[in-house]
């Protein structure tokens, strides 16, 4: 399946106890037609089973990306989601497999680097991991026994994503509109260390009593996806009002 929008949707696994696992998620994959395949603080790879696991997919093992934490491994990516079936603290913007997907479809048509993210099979994704992401993908499932398999997950998202392309080849609706480039994940942690190191010079931030606060931060600008002109707007704001603290203190 030949199709542009296919380039730009990356699947990243967290933490991936079980190679067999890793093999069965590239088959699920490249059954749907896609291709890009980050692994990340993976325990076993390579593996003679995630390759037999495969079953044909495994160009998709040869060329899949190793990263030590998932902070590098998103540097470059403007759209984030994870997917989690866990209650957390703060509720992060929450999108069924249809929403997340056409999202994801709209990000692509732009030039945009999608990644798509499952974590540990036994514990899923942390908070530090999830305040990286954009939002949550929820798959609807039994809520007597809601945990998916991550092969099973990653074919279920993989399945909506070519669907969805489908529909959009055999339609004649608009192409979306062109826009600035959106901020990026290595932007977004420069920004939150400038956000917060400016919060401590006013006196508005206690990093010995934290709260929430910077994840409820976090979760605001994550929600509101800046673009690069209004990142460099804010980032300018925070150096002025850096300058302001130093030169009253």
């Amino acid at each position: 399946m030949q199709n542009e929008l296919f380039n730009h949707i990356h699947i990243v696994l967290v933490g991936t106890t079980h190679p067999g696992n890793i093999g069965a998620a590239a088959r699920a994959m490249k059954t749907m037609g896609l291709h890009r395949l980050e692994l990340v603080a993976t325990h076993v790879f390579p593996s003679a089973e995630a390759t037999a696991r495969a079953s044909g997919a495994d160009d998709i093992l040869a060329s899949a990306g190793r990263h030590e934490s998932l902070d590098t491994a998103l540097a470059e990516f403007t759209l984030v989601l994870a997917t989690s079936g866990r209650a957390r603290n703060i509720d992060w913007p929450v999108y069924s497999p249809e929403q997340a997907m056409a999202l994801a479809i709209e990000q692509a048509g732009l030039g945009n680097r999608i990644a798509v993210v499952f974590g540990r099979e036994s514990s899923g994704l942390s908070n530090a991991e999830l305040e990286l992401c954009h939002g949550v993908i929820r798959i609807p499932a039994n809520p007597d026994f809601p945990s998916l398999n991550l092969a099973a997950a990653v074919q279920i998202l993989s399945y909506e994503f070519c669907k969805q392309v489908r529909q959009q080849q055999e339609s004649t609706g608009p192409v979306p509109d062109s826009r600035v480039t959106p901020a990026d994940v290595a932007h977004m942690d420069r920004f939150y260390r400038e956000l917060q190191a400016c919060m401590e010079e006013v006196g508005y931030y206690d990093p010995e009593k934290p709260r929430l606060l910077m994840r409820r931060l976090k979760r605001l600008f994550n929600r509101a996806r800046l673009d690069r002109n209004e990142y460099n707007i804010l980032m300018g704001v925070l150096t002025a009002a850096r300058k302001m603290a130093r030169r009253d203190s």
